[in-house]
């Protein structure tokens, strides 16, 4: 395809229902010298069902350093390479920005072929303003940074788009419940797939709603935004407990300030007086 160095594609597959891959994202999987894929004995069975079996090499978190220099080899050479993720689109909450990054750096053309991703595809039926919201992903898999993480995120008064693994999706509810109290919430799974579901509520209510369901795959959850008042709450409770954390009031203040948008003098002062 590329004469010079080759062109880096990053290519969104569906998130369950095959039938959502686009016409341009299966013809550039058909065209490139190399797919590479996070999981490749998951994504043969994808490229089989479109009758396609490129050459795949793998490409994830535990190899993304010496994998990602062999793909630039590749690309410097001026072979095209295809960057897939298990579901969805590459580089959200995956390894391949690390990849994306790499190939800016040495001046390698980077192209998306737009499609699926599970975080807008919940949002799109959440019936939840969302003029403004903020994206998470995963919550970090320690308790402690967990709670920092979610109260920085209540104190932010938007709405927040998490992952969450089947395993700790019970947990996570419930922290949610512990940290944001009583906002409704819409939790997504098997999303596009033939038991797919949307549960609403507050995070309890939803974690009850689960309970007679074994949940397989990653799940994708939306929390409503607070109301003004509630933001205030909740921003107070973040300050506090960042400063139990250790952090001084500068730093919870330049912290809070970036994630809320609140002004930085006002919460170095609360933060100073607590």
């Amino acid at each position: 395809m590329s004469t010079d160095t080759g062109t880096l594609y990053v290519v969104a597959t569906p998130i369950g229902n095959l039938g959502d891959i686009t016409r341009r994202a299966a013809e550039i999987l058909g065209k490139v010298d190399i797919v590479a894929a996070e999981d490749t004995r998951h994504s043969r069975k994808l490229l089989a069902a479109l009758g396609l079996s490129p050459n795949l090499l793998s490409y994830r978190e535990h190899n993304r350093e010496g994998a990602g220099r062999k793909i630039l080899q590749e690309l410097s050479r001026g072979r095209d390479v295809a960057v897939i993720t298990d579901a969805g689109t590459p580089g959200i909450s995956d390894p391949g920005h690390h990849l994306v990054a790499l190939c800016l750096r040495e001046g390698i053309t980077v192209t998306p072929v737009p499609g699926p991703c599970a975080a807008t595809t919940l949002m799109s039926v959440s019936g939840i303003e969302l003029t403004r919201f903020l994206f998470q992903g995963f919550l970090p898999p320690k308790a402690g940074a967990r709670k920092e993480t979610l109260l920085e995120l209540a104190a932010s008064g938007y709405p927040v788009v998490l992952y969450e693994s089947p395993n700790r999706v019970m947990a996570t509810l419930r922290e949610i419940a512990a940290v944001m109290g009583d906002r409704k919430l819409v939790l997504g799974r098997e999303i596009t797939k033939m038991h797919e579901q949307f549960v609403r509520g507050t995070a309890l209510e939803v974690a009850g709603g689960l309970q007679q369901h074994q949940i397989r795959g990653e799940v994708t959850i939306l929390v409503e935004g607070a109301p003004p008042r509630q933001r205030h709450v909740d921003l107070v409770a973040a300050v506090k407990r960042l400063r139990k954390e250790g952090l001084s009031a500068s730093k919870t203040a330049a912290v809070l300030a970036q994630i809320t948008g609140e002004d930085r003098k006002e919460i170095y002062k609360m933060a100073s007086e607590l």
